[in-house]
């Protein structure tokens, strides 16, 4: 263990109530969740001071929590800032979930030709009289890690009657910058991977303030877990040469753990060795399974299938197990939890594998935990919290995307993708349904631009979506596949309705999708050649973070497009 970094920083709102003196007035915008601020207020107010402290994460959502009334209004008009180093739609994402917040009123957003950081609502009440207002959304415009210029929000203080104010260096900033700075300045050498685990351990006391919608929080831990994290891959991206978004980087597990704590805020880094035990949950049934199942469990239920064992093994020593069931079927490849903290594809993979059991001439392969080092890591993570998204787990303890991993590239680093060589070379399988998942809430980075780089599409949930990646020469085939999968998905009960949800708030603060609408399912399809089954099927189901029934509604969603799949390529391959 070496370590990097450890500090304690002085809370903004207890500096700003020590400097005030009675009389004074002002407003302050922090990193703080609500109850901290009115605290801070009242504490303020003993003095003789009259404050406001308002947010600076999500500032116009808060103001409609907190301020803004909205009795006897009908209809609701924002228009927000576009910056030119910030993508068009920034400032109507950062007003997301707003548009399922205030009920059947209408509610529109319109682009302003300016740049200032404020929002102007307008509220049109019904008897038709208007009230309007100004919203202000601090924000800096800064170099971030990875040399790009971001939008980012920021702390902001405005008293004695000055109008614009000033930036305030708020401690979830400093704390952040700095943690970062100290890590970037490190000897990190000049080869990967340059650690087994890096830890990020902090002390922040914010409570997360669930909204009411779907599975939206206000969270600023899981926020600040989210920029550590992905600010980092950016940086060792670059200290490598790789262009951003490299999913090939391997610069080992790189583990933020951003913890409530009670007042302290803090940081401590350090290198670790990787673990290799995991954090095992009680057995569930596995139909009506709540929660993502234990690894013992998954190893259980994977017997059941039968069939011929084979495995792979990551880095940390952890198996990587898997099924073949030989028959005259065309084979169909199926995996789950290539991204660890995607919840509900593992779950519906074993569901489906063991009714595809006992179908006669059944032919398939079955490795429903691509990914049991970023599983573990999913698993002690959620310890802490189980309702953040903790991308962290995202990936393997090497750090890279186990599917970018290739004969050729990994070198001694194949480690986990051995086992859909494995499964394609038993099988031949010429279909490969791979589950996946996405956040089922709101993806932010708020301090390095706030939408999250290179994963735009992704901030936000909009339904159970598939995509297909095709060889050249086989796009009859996949489109064949998207019809009849969707055609079939489309009869479960409740899942277009919750799709069209969904992608009604998306359109609402993101604008357009981009994808077709087949049968009511959104899809993908392109031509792609990384893969090397000739047709890949990838699920992509809102899990991340969810449990109970939702949890129990997307691994039958999982399961159902696993059996259609198969079912349909028997029909598909017959007829090619």
């Amino acid at each position: 263990m070496t370590m990097i970094f450890e500090r304690s920083f002085e809370r903004t709102l207890s500096r700003l109530v020590a400097d005030a003196k009675a009389g004074q007035e002002f407003e302050a915008w922090t990193f703080d969740d609500r109850q901290s601020r009115r605290d801070a207020e009242l504490e303020l107010a003993k003095k003789g001071v009259q404050a406001r402290i308002r947010s600076a994460y999500k500032p116009l959502v808060h103001a409609f929590l907190e301020e803004i009334d909205l009795q006897d209004v009908e209809a609701i008009e924002i228009h927000y800032p576009v910056h030119a180093n910030a993508p068009a739609n920034r400032f109507r994402l950062e007003a997301y979930p707003l548009a399922a917040m205030v009920g059947n009123r209408d509610i529109t957003f319109v682009a302003r030709a300016d740049s200032d950081f404020h929002y102007d609502v307008l509220l049109k009440s019904n008897s038709g009289g208007e009230r309007r207002g100004k919203v202000l959304v601090p924000n800096r415009v800064h170099i971030d890690v990875a040399g790009e210029t971001s939008v980012s929000p920021t702390g902001w203080l405005v008293r004695d009657g000055n109008a614009t104010g000033e930036r305030l260096i708020t401690d979830y900033e400093q704390l952040f910058e700095e943690t970062i700075a100290a890590i970037t300045q490190f000897d990190w050498g000049a080869t990967e991977p340059y650690f087994e685990e890096l830890n990020i351990r902090v002390a922040l006391p914010a409570a997360d303030e669930a909204l009411p919608v779907g599975d939206e929080v206000m969270s600023l831990r899981e926020a600040l877990h989210e920029d550590f994290y992905f600010s980092l891959l950016e940086f060792f991206q670059k200290k490598s040469g790789r262009p951003l978004g490299d999913r090939g980087l391997k610069p080992g597990q790189i583990v933020p753990q951003i913890l409530q704590s009670l007042g302290e805020i803090s940081a401590k880094v350090e290198t670790r060795p990787l673990t290799a035990g995991y954090w095992d949950c009680a057995q569930q049934q596995i139909e009506t399974a709540t929660e993502p199942l234990a690894v013992q469990q998954i190893g259980t239920e994977l017997d059941k299938v039968g069939g011929n064992a084979f495995e792979a093994v990551a880095r940390s020593g952890r198996a990587v197990r898997a099924r073949y069931i030989k028959g005259r079927d065309a084979a169909v490849m199926i995996s789950g939890g290539q991204h660890a903290n995607e919840t509900t594809g593992g779950v519906g993979a074993l569901r489906a594998a063991q009714r595809l059991a006992a179908i006669e001439g059944a032919h398939f392969t079955i490795s429903p935990l691509e990914n049991p080092d970023g599983y573990a890591l999913h698993q002690r993570l959620r310890k802490d919290n189980p309702r953040h998204m903790y991308h962290a787990a995202r990936y393997t303890a090497l750090g890279d995307d186990l599917e970018y991993r290739t004969e050729d590239n990994a070198g001694p680093y194949l480690y986990e993708k051995k086992i859909r060589f494995q499964a394609e070379k038993l099988s031949g399988a010429q279909l490969h349904v791979n589950l996946h998942g996405y956040p089922a809430h709101e993806w932010t980075r708020p301090l390095s631009g706030y939408v999250p780089r290179n994963f735009a599409m992704w901030t936000l949930p909009k339904g159970f979506f598939l995509i297909a990646r095709f060889h050249p020469g086989w796009a009859v085939q996949a489109e064949q596949l998207l019809e009849r999968v969707t055609k079939h998905l489309g009869a479960i009960q409740g899942l277009l309705d919750y799709n069209n949800r969904q992608i009604a708030l998306y359109e609402t603060h993101a604008g357009e999708t981009g994808f077709r609408i087949i049968n009511g399912f959104p899809c993908l399809a392109d031509t792609d050649d990384r893969h090397t089954v000739p047709v890949t099927l990838i699920t992509e189901y809102p899990d991340e973070t969810i449990y109970g029934a939702e949890f129990v509604a997307g691994h039958t969603a999982q399961m159902e497009t696993v059996l259609s799949a198969y079912s349909a390529w028997q029909d598909i391959m017959a007829s090619s």
